[in-house]
């Protein structure tokens, strides 16, 4: 009997990063922005239909949405789905606290 040795390493939390796609830092953020807004229209025990006409679009884009489909929309459209659950956001720009590295993004939903 032969065991494969699989190595095991931490990989980067951002996936898209971690596979090497384009915009890896953008597609990161809608997917944490579409993660809230998931998790609110669970909360809310809201219907995708009724969390649709909320953020303004229809049930099948929601389902789509929630399936992971959302790379036809921008941030700044998904921050406005946010804002229609009556959430507020807040983007902070910092200095980078480390030399010689590009500046990230980071979404932190505030706990309800």
């Amino acid at each position: 009997m032969t065991t494969d040795h699989n190595e095991i390493y931490a990989g980067d939390p951002n996936i898209f990063a971690e596979l090497g796609l384009p915009d890896a830092d953008s597609q990161f953020l809608k997917a944490q922005i579409v993660a809230e807004l998931y998790r609110l229209t669970q909360d809310a025990k809201m219907t995708q239909a009724r969390a649709g006409a909320r953020m303004g679009i229809s049930q099948p884009e929601v389902s789509r949405l929630f399936k992971g489909n959302f790379r036809e929309y921008s941030v700044e459209r998904l921050i406005g789905f946010l804002t229609s659950f009556d959430q507020d956001v807040e983007i902070v720009a910092k200095p980078r606290t480390r030399d010689g590295t590009r500046g990230t993004i980071t979404f932190r939903p505030v706990d309800a």
